[in-house]
């Protein structure tokens, strides 16, 4: 018996332990003996599996636990999520520790994943009889099953192999963390002891003439910190320490074959071995010949096929132990070449093809490592020949010329410092997340090098200072109350009750939403009003259009703080005015549709006319809420006669079931002046990958284009963040947001000017309308913090706005909006603009001497 079959019985023996009942515990119902019988039969049939542990030579060492294990690809069948009920077919991939499966194999091609696990953080059951594979890594679980005997065996064998090689990296990951921190230590104890001069020497003589030497050892101290953190340089030696060991089990398994020819017998562990190894692709090309079914005609899968083989072999053994015979044919012929007769050397002969490719794909990525190095190197240097003027702590009177740049670590510490958590995008997979909609993310790829531009944006943003807070306005600077704590709701239920239903129909707890409705989330998409002012100011149209196209990005950084709690659905009728003299506008918007859900602006200025007309579909994915807005944003400038429209991106709300919840924007925004074709703006919300960081996240970047389709202009950036174009007479941040409020989280993390939306002054209430917003009493007691009242608010509001509706349907009436009437555009879409009324009427007889409608 090897070893893997001995923890098979140990395992067995601690499965089967669990059938034991306790001494205490007592069945409430009466149940025959079959039933428990059957039950412990279950039980003992699951087997808790154990990493692997497979046959070596004397002498020798476990390479499989040092080698990666090949990639291992396939259908298997996998338990529904919901309602746990079935089995689909879906494609795995295992690599390097990590299982993924698709839909089908197209979607691994093109990157589409719909869940992920790492199978070393996983307990691994497994059960012979049926063929099931069970993994728990306790927030995910697994349910697998394969068809026949043969498939379930490999894929058992690849994932052991793949849960003990991760945890093997993970412990010399850790070890070599632990052997560089006391090199490090012992580093600096000798620097402290005066062992180590030659860096002192190098500061003294290799510094530019100038240059303070505390500021050269300042710089020195951030670029030794950048090069401890770099991971770059331990991934090369780990790359070319991994060449070395399959080099030797290359050489070990040419001495096998030879020893084949003389005879030799191949061992179950080495199978074992061999199978771990090899990259093996379970999915059996079709075969051309077909065959009569059912009066249709059809080619055999690789399911059918595989299950007409023969399973008595594997399933006579009681250790999962099997024979090279026993392993289906297409799956052999994968593991040897047909220029070895012997079975055995075939498997050797394909494992030495495969680690020469592991080889020289190390190779490569060494050789792709090295060359992003010099990369890093020749921005850092390039960097430092733009920002010369900002050299550290060098007086520019005391800078002398050079043929070169002043100080290389001088750049380094600037460009690093700013950047050292962005994470290069060529590096990560770009993949779309699970049920994504296609047609939402086909524009959202960038350029080509934005992840450089990217990086070079945000070190020219964070060098730039914040934005000067704007002057008190005397309106307040916190709520009545803090947001209440909704971890408590259970989202997972209303959803399930709501299922195939209009999310925007769905009515949602108070303890939900924030203390504004999407009319007020309109206005406050003018937050940045001044960058209109701005551009109604610049002469020239295309530094215009940057100025109209940091405008359009401004409105999504609301988002970034704002994931926890939704805005309040409008009734049907209800508005909202705001009126800033200290921005310089005023702005009427109204809810003048309900299904689909419309909700109408206009905002007038000195400067700039602003209106749009937005309507939303959701799509829920599960895990995921995609909200694409389909309406049009207007913006005439009077001074220039320009009038400028352009879209709006998709928003996704991730882990929407959970408490971890973030907003997500992506896709592709173009922005036309309808009054002239001189020049056009194309903005891309990058969509982030699937496998980054968070440091990916939130990218934009954009171009003016000209007639021909010249680039004038290049801007980027990121949009929680600021956008800057290099591009313009003298390069500067564009846009950067407000800081936000002290102790904003908990306000809803509301912005400065968020906070003063659905602010009620006594002065400010006889002149507003009965429907306006700031008067709708379930959204203000939910400001005031009376959680429970505003829900039973809510409920009572949403039951009378129903009675209006059939109300209006007896008489064969429709709901006709008071300040906005309904047109068509250029194109004939339908819009919605005002009639301006509102402002006429609430100057003369104002809304209070006029007879307006109830909406609550």
């Amino acid at each position: 018996m090897d070893s893997y079959g001995a923890k098979l019985n140990r395992s067995q023996s601690l499965a089967s332990g669990l059938e034991k009942p306790s001494p205490t515990w007592k069945p409430s119902h009466s149940r025959s003996s079959s039933t428990l019988s059957s039950s412990r039969q279950i039980i003992k049939d699951w087997e808790v599996i154990d990493d692997l542990q497979v046959e070596t030579q004397a002498g020798g060492d476990n390479l499989q636990d040092k080698t990666a294990p090949g990639i291992c690809e396939g259908y298997l069948l996998k338990r529904r999520k919901w309602p746990l009920k079935g089995w689909h077919k879906r494609y795995f991939v295992l690599e390097l520790g990590n299982l993924r499966y698709s839909k089908n194999q197209q979607d691994v091609s093109r990157g589409r994943v719909q869940g992920s696990l790492d199978v070393s953080l996983a307990v691994m059951s497994i059960n012979k009889k049926t063929n099931r594979i069970d993994l728990d890594a306790g927030d995910i679980l697994y349910h697998m099953k394969a068809k026949n005997h043969e498939l379930f065996y490999i894929w058992v064998t690849k994932l052991q192999a793949h849960r003990q090689y991760k945890k093997n990296e993970a412990a010399h990951v850790t070890s070599g963390f632990l052997h560089t921190l006391s090199n490090s230590i012992a580093a600096g104890q000798a620097q402290r002891n005066g062992d180590v001069s030659s860096a002192g020497m190098a500061d003294s003589t290799g510094a530019s003439p100038g240059v303070l030497p505390s500021a050269n050892t300042a710089v020195n101290s951030k670029v030794s910190a950048w090069l401890q953190q770099s991971h770059d340089q331990d991934t090369c030696v780990q790359e070319l320490n991994r060449c070395h060991l399959e080099l030797s089990e290359i050489n070990r398994l040419i001495q096998r074959l030879q020893m084949l020819e003389a005879g030799q017998t191949l061992t179950n562990g080495d199978l074992k071995r061999i199978i771990s190894l090899q990259n093996l692709s379970l999915e059996k090309p079709k075969k051309p010949r077909s065959g009569k079914i059912w009066g249709h005609t059809r080619t055999l899968s690789r399911v059918e096929a595989l299950g007409m083989l023969s399973s008595s072999h594997l399933g006579s053994s009681p250790h999962l132990g099997a024979s090279s015979s026993s392993i289906p044919d297409y799956v052999f012929s994968q593991l040897s070449p047909p220029t070895v007769t012997s079975p055995e050397g075939k498997k050797i002969q394909q494992d030495i093809c495969a680690m020469s490719l592991r080889v020289i794909a190390s190779l490569k990525s060494v050789h792709e490592t090295l060359s992003q190095e010099r990369q890093k190197l020749q921005e850092v240097w390039e960097t430092n020949n733009i920002h010369q003027s900002n050299t550290l702590a060098e007086p520019a009177a005391a800078r002398s010329p050079s043929h070169g740049p002043s100080s290389v670590a001088d750049s380094a510490a600037e460009y690093f410092d700013a950047s050292d958590d962005i994470l290069c995008g060529s590096s990560s997979e770009l993949s779309d997340e699970s049920g994504l909609s296609d047609g939402s993310t086909t524009n959202s790829e960038p350029e080509e090098g934005h992840a450089s531009a990217t990086r070079k944006y945000r070190a020219s943003i964070s060098r730039t200072p914040n934005s000067v807070v704007p002057k008190s306005t005397g309106r307040r600077t916190t709520l009545p109350a803090t947001c209440p704590d909704n971890s408590h709701v259970g989202l997972m239920a209303i959803l399930y009750n709501n299922i195939g239903k209009d999310l925007a129909r769905v009515s949602m707890p108070a303890p939900l939403n924030e203390p504004v409705n999407l009319l007020q989330r309109l206005c406050e998409e003018l937050e940045y009003s001044e960058l209109l002012d701005t551009a109604n100011n610049t002469q020239d149209p295309y530094q215009r259009m940057v100025y109209i196209a940091a405008f359009a990005i401004s409105g999504y950084s609301t988002a970034t703080f704002r994931n926890h709690y939704k805005p309040f659905n409008p009734v049907l009728g209800e508005t909202y005015e705001c009126l800033r003299e200290d921005r310089g506008f005023r702005l009427i918007s109204e809810q003048v549709c309900h299904h689909p859900p419309i909700s109408a602006c206009h905002a007038q200025s000195d400067n700039f006319s602003f209106w749009q007309d937005q309507r939303w579909k959701n799509k829920f994915w599960g895990k995921s809420l995609e909200i694409l807005p389909t309406g049009m944003v207007n913006v005439t400038l009077p001074r220039y006669g320009d009038h400028y429209e352009w879209n709006k991106v998709v928003t996704c709300i991730h882990n929407v079931l959970s408490q971890q919840r973030y907003l997500e924007h992506y896709g592709e925004v173009t922005i036309r002046n309808l009054k002239s074709n001189v020049c056009t703006c194309k903005i891309t919300f990058v969509k982030s990958r699937y496998w980054g960081s968070d440091t990916n996240k939130n990218e934009v970047q954009g171009t003016v284009l000209d007639q021909s389709g010249s680039v004038i202009h290049r801007f980027g950036g990121l949009w929680h963040e600021g956008i800057f174009c290099d591009t313009l007479p003298t390069p500067k941040c564009v846009w950067k947001p407000n800081p936000q409020p002290k102790d904003d989280l908990l306000y809803y993390g509301f912005s400065s000017f968020a906070m003063e939306l659905n602010e009620l002054t006594p002065d400010l209430k006889p002149l507003l309308p009965p429907t306006d917003s700031r008067l709708r009493p379930d959204q203000r007691m939910l400001e005031d913090g009376k959680v429970d009242e505003a829900d039973k608010q809510k409920d009572d509001i949403e039951e009378f706005q129903r009675e209006r509706r059939k109300e209006l349907a007896k008489k064969g009436e429709e709901h006709a909006p008071r300040f906005f009437k309904k047109t068509k555009d250029s194109c004939g879409r339908d819009v919605w603009l005002t009639n301006e009324m509102y402002w006429k009427l609430r100057e003369n007889p104002g809304f209070a001497n006029i007879e307006n409608i109830t909406v609550w």
